[in-house]
C-alpha cells in the first residue's frame, strides 16, 4: 500500500498546524493587543490586553489487529486567549500604566477565607459536642 504526501499522518497535521498558526497571526496585531486610542480631556487612553495562544497536534497509526488494514488518523487544535490588562494613561505630564483592578484574585481570596473559616468552625463544634457528651 502507497501513501502520496498528502495522506501522510504527519504532512497532515503540519498542512493543518501552519493553517491554523497563520489565522492566529492575522489576530496577533497592534490593536488586538492595545485596542484603539481614546483622546478625552487631555488624555490619551490606551486599551491593554494579554494574549496567550496554545497549540497541540498528534497522530498515529497501524495495522488493525487481525487484518492487513493500515490506518491513521492525524489531528490539531490551537486557540487564542485575550483579557484586558489596563490602560494606558498618556498626558502632558507623564504616561503611567494603569492596570485591571485585582478583582478576581481579591475575590478568591475572601472564598478561600471564607472557606477555612467554615472548616474551623465546623470543627470547633465538633470538639465542643464531643466534650458536652463526655
Amino acid at each position: 500500500m502507497s501513501t502520496s504526501s498528502q495522506d501522510n499522518p504527519k504532512t497532515v497535521v503540519q498542512q493543518i498546524i501552519q493553517s491554523i498558526v497563520d489565522r492566529l497571526q492575522s489576530t496577533a496585531t497592534v490593536k488586538t493587543v492595545f485596542g484603539e486610542p481614546i483622546e478625552t480631556k487631555g488624555k490619551v487612553i490606551v486599551p491593554v490586553a494579554k494574549v496567550a495562544y496554545g497549540f497541540g497536534s498528534g497522530s498515529g497509526g497501524g495495522k488493525r489487529a487481525g487484518t492487513e488494514d493500515e490506518r491513521a488518523g492525524a489531528g490539531a487544535g490551537g486557540g487564542v486567549m485575550v483579557r484586558p490588562a489596563g490602560v494606558l494613561e498618556i498626558t502632558q505630564e507623564e504616561t503611567r500604566f494603569i492596570p485591571m483592578g485585582g478583582r478576581g484574585k481579591l475575590l478568591g481570596a475572601l472564598l478561600l477565607g471564607l472557606c477555612i473559616g467554615m472548616f474551623m468552625a465546623g470543627a470547633c463544634c465538633k470538639r465542643a459536642r464531643r466534650s458536652k457528651s463526655e
